[in-house]
């Protein structure tokens, strides 16, 4: 299916558009339809989320969320990450409807139609809008790339790991240790 875009689009003019069962996303005001993702990509996405979902039975220091939630940076900035993160410190940015702001770690898992969006539009709004933690997990490569704010308020790049790495792991100082294995998350 190919990409459908409207241009000068709001979270307003979203919320006016009758349920469809498709995902979308506005960036720059520029409304974007997104494709339904492949089985793989929904596996990885669901091991992350699982992952940090009981992490957080046990350690109750945040909320995680799956797609589809809106989160609302502004009229028009909406994004739909495929994971979000929202500490308790920050949990007044959640709202019956949305996540309103900033969330602590959004969680964007590539697919072919999504990969420069992600990669570049995407990274540079989150980073923008202030979100703490950025993951760009790639299942075609089988990698992780981490972007953590630095003292600048600016993305750097602190972790791109892959499976080719015996062993490999990601660890974020958002859950205090907790490891995510590569070969667990990318699992056929």
């Amino acid at each position: 299916m190919a990409k459908e875009t409207l241009s000068n689009f709001t979270y307003d003019d979203l919320l006016e558009i009758p349920d469809d069962g498709r995902h979308y996303e506005i960036l720059d005001g520029e409304l974007i339809v997104n494709a339904s993702p492949n089985l793989h990509h929904q596996r990885v996405v669901g091991r992350i989320y699982n992952t940090i979902f009981d992490f957080l039975e046990r350690h109750p220091v945040g909320e995680v969320f799956v797609a589809p939630v809106d989160v609302v940076f502004t009229q028009r900035w909406v994004v739909e990450p495929d994971i979000v993160y929202v500490s308790n410190e920050r949990k007044s940015i959640l709202t019956k409807a949305n996540i309103s702001g900033a969330p602590d770690l959004a969680v964007e898992v590539l697919s072919p139609s999504t990969r420069r969006k992600d990669e570049i539009i995407k990274r540079r709004a989150y980073e923008n809008f202030g979100v703490g933690e950025y993951w760009i997990v790639d299942p075609e490569l089988e990698s992780i790339k981490v972007y953590r704010r630095n003292e600048a308020s600016r993305y750097e790049r602190v972790v791109e790991v892959n499976t080719e790495s015996a062993g490999a792991t990601v660890r974020s100082p958002l859950f205090a240790g907790l490891e995510f294995s590569l070969a667990k998350i990318f699992a056929q």
